[in-house]
């Protein structure tokens, strides 16, 4: 049997790189009884970053389902990864939860990833609930961090609890809801007593019960007399003023702990449990006109949020049934393909455990495998319904290279590979540059790229060399030219002949390539005319100056001369693009650069430091505006400055600082850097003719 809705919690556990999430899923699934010891990060002993290239980088690259008991309620927890690279899975994670918890450094308090996750989940309307973590690391502090809080997320950020003791001191929490403090004793599970309030505390606590009793009755205004009048407020009706407040957004409660010696956790399983909203209290999804309830008898609505490519045992599908019933070996409909598929086994993690059940129940998140059709994105629903979530906004690839097999041969191996690990995530972009012809693969930072190389050996057992992507260069003229093409060839029997004379001419920017046939008295056939245009387009594709496209051309065809039998479309095609390149030669070729837009979001303290690196890429800033604690800066930087621009940015900005790509134009290159293109491309034409 599946649990019924009201007693299911789904929780994200999200914020900044190194906060510790990965750390307090283990200790959840521990102190739940679902794993036998706490497993830790460096030692990669936990059971949500199982893959190699997690444990190698100590740090979340996928999102982790696991699912736990506690008090009659079935936990599902998304734990997911902070780097901004891997965001995809955070913001996926998010999307399916009714509740996220955010957990902060009570070192480095609140980051730059933690608010831009913030202001997404404000975006969902999901309940959100925050856990200081790390109290026991030196220069920790609970209450600069909770003020922290404040500051980014608004005065409903209050605490439910706060801790006793602090730094390596730190010995267990105060429960501001019950007045009551619990020390850990050692980080075995429910190895916490309850002990009095201690003196030094005494007024502490009281003072921050009274700032949680004043958001608490903000929320109901029988509570709020009551509260004034110094009547006592039963455990109950706080909790249930709680749970309304936190349900969307009013409040947002904050405990607190150290997830490495499973210090808190309890109490945070409790407040889980108690505080943040069943898919029940949450209310219905509505999507496009379709209102999705969390009832069993209606029919069944399931969304795929992750698909997880494995060669072993091929795709595994995360879902979060919205309405109906999924059940094993049942059919269901994927609304995108407007296919049937076979349901067989659907899986729940506990811990390492995967564990086959026989349904899922509406508000449920779990795993089916071995779907044919099916990947993220989908519905899987009882009826051929049209039906899309709102498209997630996604930060756009920016770190681009070219691809190439160790192996000859493995060209399309690596690309069915990288396609399999682009089902999985959806922010790599992968395409063939149809100029140069390069295999690109782009991602959002350098470290999301090295970890693409990893899983392709890994997974699929194939190697790959990264170069940084030729700039799409482009050819074309400033002036006027004529020029007279002729192929003529005799080799007993049937000759070869063409002979045509063109003027070509600027066009505007933008304008791509114009032919124009103004041939008189028939002195080229109609027939072979199509053929001349075919020779000029081909000595377009690649252009005298180094070899790159041409653009914005107008091409006139005059002249030319015919002969009866010897005539024919190869040797107008020839004498086309004969004709051509000589035309292009007198024509000043001049080469263009692509110009990208470049959106900044840097800390301000680095905003003038940025510039004037922009500066010395040749970009010219368009304007700035304030975004939080934040700077926004547009420029416009020709694409052969930002190739390599990540690390850069990284370093100036110690790793706060975020850029996204557009392509704008292409302008004319200034002449001296024109030339080491042109000789560039001189040389490796030598080389390959060596």
């Amino acid at each position: 049997m599946h649990p019924a809705a009201d007693r299911i919690r789904n929780v994200a556990l999200v914020g900044h790189r190194g906060s510790g999430k990965t750390s307090l899923h283990e200790a959840l699934l521990f102190e739940a009884g679902v794993t036998k010891r706490l497993g830790s990060v460096p030692d990669g002993g936990t059971v949500s970053d199982s893959d190699p290239d997690e444990q190698a980088r100590q740090m979340s690259i996928s999102v982790a389902l696991s699912s736990l008991d506690w008090h009659g309620r079935k936990i599902n927890v998304l734990d997911t990864p902070g780097d901004p690279s891997f965001v995809a899975d955070a913001l996926g994670a998010l999307r399916v939860c009714e509740s996220a918890v955010f957990v902060i450094n009570a070192v480095m308090g609140v980051e730059v990833s933690t608010s831009r996750l913030w202001a997404r989940a404000a975006e969902l309307d999901i309940a959100r609930m925050l856990f200081v973590n790390m109290l026991d690391r030196e220069r920790a502090d609970f209450f600069r961090a909770l003020e922290q809080v404040k500051r980014a997320f608004g005065p409903h950020a209050v605490a439910t609890e706060i801790p006793i003791g602090s730094e390596h001191e730190v010995e267990g929490v105060i429960d501001l809801v019950d007045m009551k403090a619990f020390r850990q004793d050692s980080s075995e599970r429910a190895a916490w007593s309850e002990i009095p309030i201690p003196d030094a505390q005494a007024q502490l606590a009281q003072e921050y019960r009274e700032k949680l009793m004043d958001e608490i009755c903000e929320v109901s205004d029988a509570l709020m007399e009551r509260y004034l009048e110094g009547a006592e407020i039963s455990h109950e009706e706080i909790v249930e003023a709680l749970k309304e407040g936190t349900n969307h957004g009013k409040i947002f409660p904050v405990v607190c702990g150290v997830a490495t010696r499973n210090l808190g956790t309890s109490r945070l399983l409790d407040a889980i449990v108690e505080d943040l909203p069943s898919p029940v209290k949450h209310g219905a999804l509505k999507v496009g006109e379709i209102e999705l309830e969390p009832a069993e008898e209606k029919e069944l609505f399931a969304y795929i949020f992750k698909t997880r490519a494995d060669q072993f045992a091929g795709r595994i599908n995360l879902l979060r049934v919205y309405q109906g019933v999924m059940r094993a070996d049942s059919q269901v409909l994927n609304t995108r393909a407007h296919a049937k598929e076979r349901i067989g086994q659907l899986i729940v993690f506990a811990g390492k455990e995967a564990v086959h059940v026989q349904e899922f129940g509406p508000g449920d998140i779990g795993a089916v495998a071995k779907l044919k059709e099916t990947r993220a994105g989908d519905w899987l629903a009882a009826r051929d319904e049209p039906i899309e979530m709102p498209r997630l906004k996604l930060p756009a690839p920016v770190m681009a290279f070219a691809v190439e097999p160790k192996n000859r041969g493995d060209e399309d191996k690596v690309f069915a590979s990288l396609r399999r690990l682009q089902e999985e995530d959806p922010t790599i972009d992968l395409h063939r540059d149809q100029q140069t012809g390069e295999q690109i693969v782009a991602g959002l930072s350098q470290v999301h790229v090295e970890v693409i190389v990893d899983r392709l050996h890994d997974r699929f057992g194939v190697d790959v060399m990264l170069k940084p992507p030729r700039v799409p260069y482009q050819e074309t003229i400033r002036s006027s030219a004529t020029a007279h093409g002729r192929h003529k060839k005799q080799s007993g029997g049937r000759g070869q002949f063409g002979d045509c004379h063109i003027e070509i001419a600027p066009l505007p920017a933008g304008e791509g390539f114009e032919f124009v046939d103004n041939i008189k008295g028939g002195v080229i056939p109609h027939s072979f005319i199509p053929a001349v245009e075919k020779g000029v387009r081909e000595a377009m594709a690649a252009g005298v100056l180094a070899g790159y496209p041409v653009k914005d051309v107008r091409v006139r065809l005059f002249d030319g001369a015919h002969h009866s039998v010897d005539s024919s479309e190869i040797a107008f095609k020839l004498a086309g693009l004969q004709a051509m390149k000589h035309a292009l030669e007198q024509a000043e070729p001049v080469l263009l650069e692509p110009i990208m837009l470049v959106t900044l979001l840097v800390p301000d303290e680095c905003v003038g430091e940025v510039i004037g690196d922009l500066n010395g890429r040749r970009g010219r800033p368009q304007g700035m505006e304030p975004v939080g604690a934040m700077t926004e800066i547009k420029a416009e930087v020709p694409m052969a400055e930002v190739l390599a621009y990540a690390p850069d940015l990284r370093s100036i900005t110690a790793g706060q600082g975020d850029y996204t790509l557009e392509f704008l134009r292409y302008e004319e290159m200034p002449g001296h850097l024109a030339q080491k293109v042109v000789e560039d491309a001189t040389q490796e034409r030598t080389a390959a003719h060596a």
